[in-house]
């Protein structure tokens, strides 16, 4: 180790951090397990399972960050709300990679830099909930709190938080991984074929014809780069993917982190790049005490709740060395708040020149219930949110390096409006999310679409 190398780490280690310095913190959003011995029994054995992820992947991820932070690359954060067991299935994965590929696509012809594609998957199996029980006349329930800590169906065996079911969630997610890498090594990303992607889903004609002009266009480019060097540009045969999911459950995160030879400190290595939500962001809470000691790129989901000294508070606490690529802040406003409420929080940040990276989640805000009982999202709600935060942005002076969202490459209808002008009679014809409502493949798409070209109208109004 060098003298920088070690200049760095008696910095940058956390004071008076362990893996398990959470405990004694207070911990929101936790399931109270029956058998606290067996709960004991099981993080000992997922301490001893393989890790999912490599601290070089984590670093190397943190990097691309870093150049995202510096407007050199551009985030796409998105997948399901909350993995199924269920789901672990080639069609339903390959689909899921397969429309984060083609967005990737739409935004790198169309921003002109490239794309950090992270998925949420391979780990986002619990989820926070508002109310600790559920009632259903007048039986009363744990909530269902995502299949890594219980089942959904309404029965007292199945609501029992189990923590077996954190086991069955690392196999899972290894499978996931393994399915996925196997996918990419094998040239499924292929940037020399994306045509191999297919469209077959895409009912609207115009957004198909535009996207495949977009197909054809990066085709053209890759051919023309590759005349001039005089060979194949084989780096562009398969992509970087990383995984993502929300820290939620911290036994589980707690049996995932590890230190690793010839580097210093601890990581997760059950995922890339962890984060947590509003929920669990308290800056005396057990969430920001466990994430404040590990070496992973961190982020933050930040709501209209969130005052400018609170996020301070948190940018110090969880990146006090302001370390690039080190603290993602995911804003999550509404599109009838965000005007209002997130142009305090970049001034904060930017006059005390704190470096980090701010995504827009476009989803989480604009949450609502119809009348005949489904939650759905608008989608002009997603888009005018989108639009509006790079318009804030570029007022304030600030950089909206990325987008998080909620989407399933799987024909479903679960958010409103889109092409196809989808409607509320539209949603019981195929909504099957178990927690919350995704953007669908072409909805996914279009919205690839709607970032480039605000980010090109806002190009052209600066150049006149």
């Amino acid at each position: 180790m060098s003298n920088t190398e070690r200049t760095l780490q008696a910095v940058s280690t956390a004071a008076g951090w362990t893996p398990d310095s959470w405990r004694a913190r207070p911990a929101k959003q936790m399931p109270v397990y029956p058998d606290a011995g067996e709960l004991a029994a099981v993080q000992r054995e997922l301490q001893a399972l393989p890790p999912l992820v490599t601290s070089w992947e984590i670093l190397a991820l943190k990097q691309q960050l870093a150049e995202a932070q510096e407007g050199r690359r551009f985030l796409l954060q998105g997948g399901d709300c909350a993995e199924n067991f269920a789901d672990c299935c080639a069609d339903v994965i390959s689909n899921r990679l397969k429309v984060l590929l083609q967005m990737s696509l739409v935004l790198v012809h169309g921003l002109k830099l490239p794309v950090v594609r992270v998925g949420r998957f391979a780990g986002q199996y619990a989820k926070p909930r508002s109310a600790d029980t559920e009632t259903r006349e007048g039986v009363v329930l744990p909530s269902y709190r995502g299949d890594i800590v219980n089942g959904p169906e309404f029965n007292a065996r199945a609501r029992t938080p189990d923590p077996r079911r954190m086991v069955k969630a690392h196999a899972r997610s290894a499978m996931t991984m393994n399915f996925i890498r196997s996918l990419i090594d094998g040239g499924f990303a292929d940037l020399h074929h994306p045509e191999y992607w297919g469209l077959d889903w895409v009912g609207d004609a115009q957004l198909a014809e535009e996207y495949q002009r977009m197909v054809s266009g990066l085709g053209d480019s890759v051919r023309f780069m590759e005349t001039l060097v005089g060979s194949q540009i084989h780096e562009l045969k398969r992509v970087d993917f990383y995984t993502s999911h929300e820290a939620l459950l911290l036994p589980y995160e707690e049996a995932q982190t590890r230190q690793v030879p010839r580097q210093w400190g601890w990581f997760n290595l059950s995922t890339h790049y962890p984060w947590i939500g509003m929920r669990t962001c308290a800056i005396d809470g057990a969430h920001a005490e466990y994430l404040r000691g590990i070496r992973n790129p961190i982020a933050v989901k930040v709501g209209p709740a969130v005052t400018p000294d609170q996020l301070r508070g948190l940018i110090d606490l969880l990146n006090p060395d302001d370390e690039p690529g080190r603290l993602s802040l995911i804003h999550r406003m509404g599109a009838g708040q965000i005007g209002e409420r997130l142009p305090p929080l970049l001034d904060a940040v930017k006059r005390d020149g704190r470096r980090v990276l701010w995504v827009c989640d476009p989803m989480h805000g604009n949450t609502e219930s119809t009348s005949n009982g489904y939650k759905t999202r608008r989608f002009h709600n997603i888009r005018s949110e989108i639009e509006q935060a790079f318009d804030i942005h570029a007022a304030g002076g600030t950089r909206l390096g990325g987008v998080h969202l909620e989407l399933t490459g799987e024909d479903v209808t679960e958010c409103t409006g889109g092409a196809r002008d989808l409607t509320d009679t539209d949603l019981s014809r195929a909504y099957r999310s178990s927690v919350d409502p995704r953007l669908n493949y072409e909805q996914a798409l279009e919205t690839a679409m709607l970032i480039v070209r605000k980010r090109a109208s806002q190009g052209a109004v600066a150049a006149s």
